[in-house]
This record gives structure tokens, C-alpha cells and sequence, in this order.
């Protein structure tokens, strides 16, 4: 039988490396994003028997029922959820972050999140599917800069697990995958399209790439139905965890 993913966040990254690797292994995808001329490619590479563009911003909760209810039939039963599209926005310590960058990140990384998986919910559990949510070691180890954004991984994480509780019994299975440093557009996006931010925090270091990360996802959804990866966490040997800070007089 022929299993159906939607993944969101498909236009790059995490994302699309994932979309790669799901099709190759013969599943339909359900690929998302706010960008149609980045998603038109990931058809053309498989068909549109296989790639589906859904192309709606994450965070326009009307533009998502709308899209989930225009999906072909071929797409409309839905096996898995990878919900990966997520930013961070700005490097700046509380004191001097821009608001609307905390909130950029609250409505793309928690309530577009908990939105979408609210509206698949009835069929993932008519399905006994399966949800895999992209955290961030950042959710876990607090670093300077990392405020909202760690605050909002740390729900991803928490919000799994309460997931994991509710649907005990249901034969849903839940992971959370928490990255640390993958080099993707992701710091781009964090410094507002600062292309020397990216190269310095990236160069000699050695990181993970996108298709690391698609293929932990894909792990994942392979394993056996009775199987469940409650957190994955992962980073490259080259990164370990920050020490803790001493202010003295």
C-alpha cells in the first residue's frame, strides 16, 4: 500500500531534502510552502502522481483548511505529518530583540504547528499514523540569542510529548527530532539575508546537511507500526553543549 506524507515547510532545508527522500522511496507527498516556484520543481522531479505542491503560508490558518480541502484524491488520505516548517528571526538578547520577531516565530513555530495538526488529527488516528515534529536542541540547551526561538522549540517538544499522552491506545505514533547546527538557509533567514553571518557560523565546522535530517525523518517513519521514537536529538560531532556563563564584578 502506498503511504502518503505532508510535509510542511517543503520549499527548502529540512524540507525538501525530505520530500526527495520519501518520493524516492515510493511514498505520495503532500509538499507545502509559501514559494509555488520552489515547489513546482519537486513535482517535475516525480510527477504529479506523487508531488503534490500545496502551496499556502503556514501561518494563514483559512489558506491551510483550503488548501487540505483541495487536495487530489490520491492525496487526500493522509498516513504522516512532518511538521517542519519553522524560522528564527533575529540574535539579539531579550533586552534588544525586536517584538515582532518573538512573534514571526510564535505564530510560524507554535500556532501554525498546533493548528495544522489539530485539523489532521481525525484521520491520523482513523489511520493509526504517524506525527513527527522538527524541535531544536535549542529547545533543550538555552544559549545567548536564543530566547524566543528556544522557547518555542521547547514547546514543540513538550507539545509532543502531551501529544504521545492523548494518544495513547490510538496507535499514532509521535517523535520529535531536535537538530543542532545543519547548514540550510536557516541562519539566512535569522539574520534578515546576511550572507557573511551564514558563512562565518558555518565555514571549518563541519555541519550536518539537509539530507541528514531527511533521512533521520525517514527512520523514523519506517520503523515498525509498534515502534515509537519518542525524542531524537542530534547534532554533528563538531558541536557539543555550551558551559555555563559566570558574570563577575
Amino acid at each position: 500500500m502506498t503511504r502518503t506524507a505532508l510535509i510542511t515547510g517543503a520549499t527548502s532545508g529540512f524540507g525538501a531534502a525530505a520530500v526527495h527522500r520519501f518520493a524516492q522511496a515510493g511514498w505520495r507527498v503532500i509538499a507545502t510552502g509559501r514559494r509555488a516556484e520552489r515547489l513546482q520543481p519537486l513535482v517535475d522531479a516525480y510527477g504529479p502522481g506523487q508531488v503534490h505542491a500545496a502551496v499556502f503560508d503556514v501561518r494563514d490558518s483559512a489558506a491551510m483548511a483550503a488548501a487540505l480541502a483541495a487536495l487530489p484524491a490520491g492525496f487526500a488520505d493522509i498516513d504522516l505529518l512532518v511538521n517542519n516548517a519553522g524560522l528564527a528571526q533575529g540574535t539579539a538578547p531579550a533586552q534588544s530583540a525586536v517584538l515582532e520577531d518573538w512573534r514571526t516565530m510564535i505564530d510560524t513555530n507554535v500556532t501554525a504547528l498546533v493548528t495544522l495538526t489539530h485539523h489532521l488529527l481525525p484521520q491520523l488516528v482513523a489511520r493509526k499514523g504517524a506525527i513527527i515534529n522538527i524541535s531544536s536542541v535549542a529547545g533543550v540547551y538555552p544559549y545567548p540569542g536564543g530566547n524566543a526561538y528556544g522557547g518555542t522549540k521547547a514547546f514543540v517538544s513538550q507539545f509532543s510529548l502531551g501529544l504521545r499522552a492523548d494518544l495513547h491506545g490510538s496507535g499514532v505514533r509521535v517523535t520529535t527530532i531536535e537538530p543542532g547546527m545543519a547548514e540550510t538557509e536557516f541562519t539566512l533567514v535569522r539574520t534578515h539575508g546576511n550572507q557573511a553571518a551564514s558563512d562565518t557560523l558555518y565555514t571549518g565546522a563541519n555541519p550536518m546537511t539537509a539530507e541528514d535530517i531527511a533521512e533521520q525523518i525517514f527512520f523514523v517513519a519506517t520503523l515498525p507500526a509498534h515502534l515509537n521514537i519518542n525524542r531524537l536529538e542530534i547534532m554533528p560531532v563538531s558541536q557539543s553543549f555550551a558551559g555555563f556563563q559566570v558574570a563577575r564584578d
